[in-house]
């Protein structure tokens, strides 16, 4: 199942998560007191890209105080920033979660996944077994060079974008406008959904 849409439009295969299952994620809120929702980005273009992405949700998911709230469906996606065939392609996902956490510590869990799954740094736009980026938390905008909220890159990446949307039409990037606006002005170019593929909102 996907939410691939064209023109504005929806797809019609498109099918409404079931009430029961908005209900009993809900129903795991009542352990969180004022949360605040947070959107991330995760990335992956080596091992088992699939696999690596789900099992960074699930971790996102065993976090006290967070939990994943919605899934977005797969793309694939071009790497950034490098010659084209350098690097083998990225599966690409947004995921929304509700959190207690502030933003830096959401930040230190992120990277606390890429490190269990040996994400290596030793370059800029090199290859990874996973990226786990903070999109936006709440409505924040802050320039810490820590933590920039939102991405100051997300308005710009149309993989970030196109996930983002298809889980949250009417989404906004604080400072920036609607997610629909931003997707629109960069176009789809280099990303491709991935229908075949499923990432699951853990239970």
């Amino acid at each position: 199942m996907t939410a691939f849409s064209t023109e504005g439009q929806s797809d019609p295969t498109v099918q409404p998560v079931p009430a029961s299952v908005v209900e009993q994620v809900d129903a795991a809120d009542i352990t969180l007191s004022n949360p605040k929702r947070a959107v991330l980005s995760l990335g992956s273009n080596l091992g088992n890209r699939l696999e690596t992405l789900q099992g960074a949700i699930d971790a996102l998911e065993d976090t006290p105080g967070l939990r994943v709230k919605a899934v977005s469906p797969v793309y694939e996606t071009e790497p950034w920033g490098v010659a084209p065939g350098s690097q083998p392609s990225y599966f690409n996902a947004v995921i929304v979660v509700k959190t207690t956490l502030p933003p830096s510590s959401l930040l230190e869990r992120g990277q606390a996944i890429e490190e269990a799954f040996e994400r290596v740094r030793e370059e800029r736009w090199g290859p990874r077994t996973i990226d786990v980026d903070i999109v936006a938390y709440a409505d924040v905008v802050s320039d810490d060079p820590v933590l920039t909220l939102p991405h100051p890159r997300a308005h710009e990446r149309a993989f970030v974008l196109a996930p983002w949307h298809d889980i949250d039409p009417e989404a906004q990037l604080p400072g920036r406008g609607p997610v629909a606006d931003l997707l629109s002005g960069v176009g789809r170019e280099g990303i491709q959904p991935r229908p075949d593929l499923e990432l699951r909102l853990p239970e």
